[in-house]
């Protein structure tokens, strides 16, 4: 596991202060981890693509607003 999260390629957003206390996510074979870059050594969770999409459009249509 630590092998392949060493290789991982992870994306922050560009609205995050220079990576620092942010969400990170990467794509890793069929499955996107959000992980947290304060600690970067914890387990990531682990979404379907499918749980990513569906997120993502309940974003765009403004469901989780309220949170904010």
């Amino acid at each position: 596991m630590d092998d392949v999260k060493d290789d991982v390629k992870w994306i922050t957003s560009r609205f995050s202060s220079n990576g620092a206390s942010c969400v990170m996510v990467a794509r890793v074979g069929d499955e996107i981890w959000v992980g947290d870059s304060k600690n970067p050594d914890a387990e990531p969770k682990k979404y379907s693509l499918v749980e990513w999409i569906a997120f993502k459009a309940g974003i765009g249509a403004g469901d989780f607003d309220k949170l904010i």
